[in-house]
């Protein structure tokens, strides 16, 4: 084995993990693909009976619709950079660097956006800072800015494409190696596309980069380039890790129990469909041996009786509550019990209640806001320092979500009104928040000109009668 294939022990121990968690939010296809591997066979279940029901196996995906909630949701509002210094030339670079950060058009808050799924999928996920790399040395800033060369952009990188490294003992990275792979056809006459390989490998200064082209069951590997990277000045390593705590990891607590909701389901949704389909019973003395079937008859004797059985139902009637509740615990050890309930299941929840449930998730939104902007912080603090701009950078925001829904606001304020306080300006307020919310996403022009309808409204009806 090349030293640069080594594995840690904590990627050895993970990795059939983390493509579990990944088929677990993904779903679809893929999960399909390997519905084999989370399917439970039953105690000496025919083979031919499993396979049936391997083919006809469905997945309702939760947690992963969870996850997509809460990244879209911290990222609605992109976070503020400050920028202060007066060096226009830097500021000008930030300014383009937050429109496309990865030289692919990706913007900062949609590149974090996937790191974050990822971390939320995984428990971490890493980005590197490069700069493009270049033989010669510039021989001044300008001619630097002219080629590019000063043009830094990240990389992302998934739990799994990580596979070694190493801490030193201010507990930064010392080294760190990154496989990636892909699929690669050199020609439209090649006649398949074979699997590539490539290994990075970062210490405090240099780079290597190692490749392989896997032609049959292995390839060699190469060293194919070479050279000190872009943050050796700072002599660390030009990758950071955006990790969660294990509290705040979603699909770590909510893969057990998707996958008990995923097999329950299934043996319910079998047991349902072979339910539709009634076996005949036959109450004889006699030995029957005719063939029944719908192109066939039966000839019965005197004191012989025939009839159909199919089960009273009860056991699916556990099994769907038991759906049920499962379904609500993936919600409650997310911190999304509103999104669990059922708004035909007649249960009402109070207003309290509601807002009690929506300010854990809102804090729950805010530790993310803020593992996200110190990951940020750092990333372009890093960048500044090596681009020796000169600036002092913030990032702020990621801290106001507007998650209620409406029909929640709109129960509030009407018990508001109800209160009858003799306040115009209250009236106006509250007219003008639930109108905002109910066009949230409308032109803001529009917004705007609803506003000013409603302040004319009031200075026309200075008591605020809605009669009037």
């Amino acid at each position: 084995m090349h030293t640069v294939e080594r594995q840690h022990p904590t990627y050895t121990a993970n990795k059939s993990m983390w493509r579990t968690y990944k088929d677990l939010y993904v779903g679809g296809e893929r999960f399909r693909r390997a519905a084999g591997q989370y399917l439970i066979s039953r105690n000496k279940e025919p083979q031919e009976v499993y396979r049936e029901r391997l083919a006809r196996v469905f997945y309702e995906n939760y947690a992963g619709s969870i996850i997509d909630w809460y990244a879209a949701t911290l990222m609605r509002r992109e976070p503020v950079l400050t920028l202060e210094g007066p060096n226009e030339a830097g500021r000008e670079f930030f300014n383009q660097f937050l429109e496309d950060c990865d030289r692919k058009g990706t913007n900062l808050s949609e590149f974090y956006r996937q790191r974050l799924i990822e971390a939320l999928v995984c428990g971490r996920s890493f980005i590197a800072v490069e700069f493009p790399k270049s033989r010669e040395l510039p021989r001044s800033r300008a001619e630097e800015d002219a080629t590019g060369r000063s043009r830094a952009y990240l990389v992302g990188y998934e739990a799994d494409e990580v596979i070694n490294w190493s801490y030193g003992e201010d507990q930064t990275l010392d080294w760190i190696v990154i496989r990636t792979e892909w699929l690669k056809q050199p020609s439209v006459n090649d006649p398949a596309p074979v699997v590539a390989t490539r290994w990075i490998y970062y210490d405090r200064e240099e780079y290597e980069i190692y490749d392989r082209v896997k032609a049959g069951e292995e390839g060699e590997i190469r060293l194919t380039d070479r050279g000190r990277h872009s943050l050796a000045s700072q002599n660390r390593v030009p990758v950071f890790e955006l990790k969660v705590t294990e509290g705040l990891w979603l699909m770590n607590k909510a893969a057990l129990l998707q996958l008990e909701h995923f097999n329950k389901s299934n043996a319910l949704a079998w047991a349902l469909t072979m339910g539709l389909f009634a076996t005949p019973v036959i109450y004889s003395e006699r030995d029957f041996k005719q063939v029944v079937g719908e192109s066939y008859f039966i000839q019965l004797g005197q004191n012989d009786r025939f009839g159909w059985t199919e089960p009273e139902g009860h056991v699916y009637q556990v099994a769907a509550e038991n759906l049920e509740r499962l379904k609500d615990e993936i919600y409650r050890v997310c911190y999304q019990m509103t999104q669990a309930r059922n708004p035909q299941d007649g249960q009402a929840q109070s207003g309290a209640s509601k807002q009690r449930d929506f300010s854990v998730t809102q804090e729950v939104l805010r530790a993310y806001g803020d593992l996200v902007k110190e990951s940020m912080r750092k990333v372009l603090l890093a960048i500044e320092r090596e681009r020796r701009d000169g600036l002092r950078i913030d990032v702020s925001g990621l801290d106001e979500f507007d998650i209620a829904d409406l029909g929640t606001e709109l129960e509030e304020a009407k018990k508001l009104l109800e209160l009858g306080i003799q306040s115009p300006t209250l009236k106006k307020q509250l007219f003008k928040r639930v109108a905002q919310k109910y066009f949230c996403d409308s032109r803001q022009e529009l917004r705007d000109q609803i506003s000013e309808e409603i302040e004319q409204w009031f200075r026309q009806t200075p008591d605020g009668d809605m009669k009037g």
